[in-house]
Parts: structure tokens; sequence; C-alpha cells
């Protein structure tokens, strides 16, 4: 009931991810990433505590696969779990548990890695990969198009409902962070619309944490 990817800018060391399911607010307990460490999505029969583990692991050392090695290791329903991880080195890994739901599959590459459950087909998350690979620009940019490119090769057995972006990049909070907990229409073309909106202003907030005094206009009424 869900496909994502997890990647890193090897230009410039952001981390991202995107994912999209038949359930509501997938982004809510699936999405996880730490500025400076990494990237993880846990998925399928969620334990939304496997993904800020994950990170730890990774900021105390552990490379992507030492991390999920070491989940594999310790955690109770590893069967059940999936797990997608990306590092600061962009060394990429990839749990599927064996009890994930209906088809399920997996690709990765350097800096990226996909994986889905309860999907069309088998080919969804190397299609993901491959339109992550094929595309440039900002990370968000080629996040957008390694879901459409996934959605285009079939996406979920069923209709999707929800579907979130994040990014982190030098500060302790997402520079974006962008969510659709729920729509009957397509909740990724609803996540690619705010993307295009917030995507101009990302620097701006920033620069309003950093230092408002050298912050650009407001935009509200009144403002000068």
């Amino acid at each position: 009931m869900t496909f994502s990817l997890v990647a890193r800018c090897k230009d410039t060391g952001m981390f991202g991810l995107a994912i999209s399911s038949s359930s509501p607010a997938v982004a809510a307990r699936c999405s996880f990433a730490r500025a400076g460490v990494g990237a993880v999505a846990s998925q399928n029969i969620t334990d939304p505590s496997l993904g800020p583990r994950t990170l730890d692991l990774m900021q105390q050392g552990s490379s992507a696969t030492q991390a999920i090695e070491e989940l594999q290791r310790v955690s109770q329903f590893m069967a059940y779990r999936q797990v997608l991880a990306v590092d600061n080195s962009g060394q990429t890994a990839i749990h599927s548990g064996p009890n994930s739901l209906g088809i399920w599959t997996q690709a990765q590459a350097k800096d990226v890695a996909s994986g889905g459950n309860l999907l069309a087909n088998a080919d969804i998350p190397q299609a993901i990969v491959d339109g992550f690979l094929s595309t440039t620009g900002h990370l968000g940019d080629r996040l957008i198009a390694a879901m459409r490119a996934g959605l285009a090769a079939g996406g979920e057995a069923g209709p999707v409902h929800s579907a979130g972006m994040k990014i982190v990049d030098k500060v302790a909070w997402p520079s974006a962070d962008l969510r659709c907990d729920w729509s009957e229409e397509c909740p990724i073309e609803n996540i690619a619309s705010a993307w295009e909106v917030y995507k101009p202003q990302l620097d701006a907030y920033l620069q309003r944490a950093a230092d408002p005094r050298e912050a650009p206009s407001y935009g509200v009424p009144g403002d000068e």
C-alpha cells in the first residue's frame, strides 16, 4: 500500500524522501530525515520508531547497511517491515521482510533507494530509481520526478490517497516538509503543486530563521 524513495543530492549534501500510499497521512508515520545524517522510510505495517532508530545509528557512525543490519538483529517483527535508508556517503540499504504485503520489491543505486508493497507490478521501484537518476536540478524536483515515474509505471495496486516530501539541509528542521494527508485526487500531483509554490520561498524561510533583519519581504499586508 506504499511506494517511496530516499535520496541524497551528491552536489549539495541535501537528503530527502518522497512517499505515497492508499492509507491516510502516510508521511506522518513513515518519513524521517536528519541533516548531515541521512533519510529513512519505514513502511509496510509500519513501526515509526524504526526511522529515528536508523538515523541515530547512522549519526553514531554506522553506514546505512550497518544500521539496517542492526535493526534486523535487534528489532521485533522485522518480517513485516520495509525500511529504506541512505547515509551521508550516499550508500543505500533496504530491508524488505517476507511478510510485506502483496507485490513487494525494491531497487537501489548510489544516492537513491526505492521500495514498495501492494504494488501494481514489480517494476515500480526500479522506475522510481531510474526517474531520480535521469533527472537534474533541485533535489525536490528530482523526488517529484521519481514519484511521477513510479506512478506512470503502475504505482500501487489501488488508488493512492496520501503523499509527502521531506528535505533536510544544514539546519535541524526540515527545509521542506510537504504533505497531502488525504485526497480523492492524485496526492502526488498535490505535493508537486505545493512544491512549485514553496520552492521559490524556501531560502527566504531559512533566512528568516537565521537572521530576520536580512530576510526578504514577508509578503503580508503592511509589510514594507
